[in-house]
């Protein structure tokens, strides 16, 4: 049995269980996570349709040439730029990684860019500052920054 078939019967038992115990706060719950299901997909969509267009014109040549093992440090601080800048959610940024490394993306550059997609927030960076302030914001985005590139040259040491 797969694990996505175990995730399915668990999830739907919950939901069982939930609608038992109260089916108006099961049903309210259900129509919330709908919303934030159509909330989300606009930006779902187009994440995917841009990753597939660009997995269709880039050769897997042309993706490890632009961030493959062969391009090195610069191809670790171009990966690490993008995910600094880009606002992706996790779960569509792992998936995003593993077709990048299928199509010829080196590990320690993918590492580079989920990290800075992770932890910096170029984007959200005027939020941050309203609430956390200038300084610190800046300092928290530099050292994460720096963080997401030690952590792939930690993980280009582990695996090579």
């Amino acid at each position: 049995m797969s694990s996505a078939l175990v995730f399915y019967f668990l999830a739907g038992t919950a939901l069982t269980l939930s609608a038992v115990k109260s089916r108006d706060k099961t049903i309210s719950a259900l129509k919330k996570s709908w919303k934030a299901f159509l909330h989300i997909l606009p930006q779902f969509v187009g994440i995917i349709l841009t990753v597939g267009i660009m997995l269709a014109l880039l050769s897997p040549e042309v993706i490890s040439s632009l961030i493959g093992d062969a391009s090195g440090f610069l191809g670790v601080l171009g990966a690490s730029v993008i995910g600094a800048v880009t606002l992706i959610p996790g779960f569509i940024a792992f998936p995003t990684a593993a077709l990048l490394l299928q199509s010829g993306a080196g590990l320690m550059q993918i590492a580079a860019f989920i990290s800075s997609l992770m932890m910096v927030g170029i984007m959200t960076l005027p939020v941050e500052m309203e609430y956390f302030g200038r300084k610190a914001s800046i300092i928290r985005n530099c050292a994460a920054y720096l963080f997401s590139l030690a952590a792939a040259v930690i993980i280009g040491m582990v695996v090579s």
